[in-house]
């Protein structure tokens, strides 16, 4: 199976060659972007620390890990950047402090099943955010980092949907079955 991360650096690098307009200013909906993914990412982060603190979970508590992870580098990248053409920030909530997580009580914490399918769609929705900057990006650079945030997420989306199917937490809906098709004998 191809690595997707060497997939997306080569290509990144052939479209940089092609075209570089990093001295563009930042049009609106470019800041705007950037911002909105920013404050996205800086909430995620305090619920990937939540979710440490909740799982016990070896698969699960591997996924936050990774997700958490991730957030911090896009977040790293993004300020940086922002930093650089003048966009201000969004604020960012307070880091939470590591706790045990055999000392939460039963019924006041999410359940492993809970936590796997919100960072799933948690994933998703980062997907679905960074396509969204990504097309409406003239400059090259950036439309290109949404680019590879997306595909980071999209992967850590995958590893999810297969720790998701071997747990039997997957959530998924029912089969579509257009009218007139027969239907297999149960």
């Amino acid at each position: 199976m191809p690595n997707f991360a060497q997939l997306f650096e080569a290509s990144s690098k052939l479209l940089q060659s092609l075209t570089d307009n990093k001295k563009d200013p930042l049009h609106i909906g470019e800041a705007m972007a950037c911002w909105t993914y920013l404050a996205f990412v800086n909430n995620i982060i305090t619920y990937e620390e939540i979710g440490l603190n909740t799982t016990t979970d070896p698969g699960v508590k591997e996924l936050y890990q990774d997700g958490l992870k991730m957030a911090n580098d896009h977040k790293k990248q993004l300020k940086k950047l922002m930093q650089e053409e003048g966009v201000g920030m969004p604020s960012s909530p307070e880091s939470k402090p590591y706790s045990d997580p055999s000392a939460i009580p039963i019924g006041t914490k999410f359940t492993d099943f809970e936590l796997a399918n919100t960072i799933n769609i948690n994933f998703v929705a980062a997907a679905d955010m960074c396509a969204a900057a990504a097309s409406q990006c003239l400059r090259t650079d950036l439309g290109l980092m949404f680019i590879k945030f997306q595909t980071e997420k999209l992967s850590l989306g995958y590893k999810a949907k297969d720790l998701m199917k071997q747990k039997g937490w997957l959530i998924t809906p029912p089969y579509y079955q257009p009218p007139g098709t027969p239907h297999p004998e149960k």
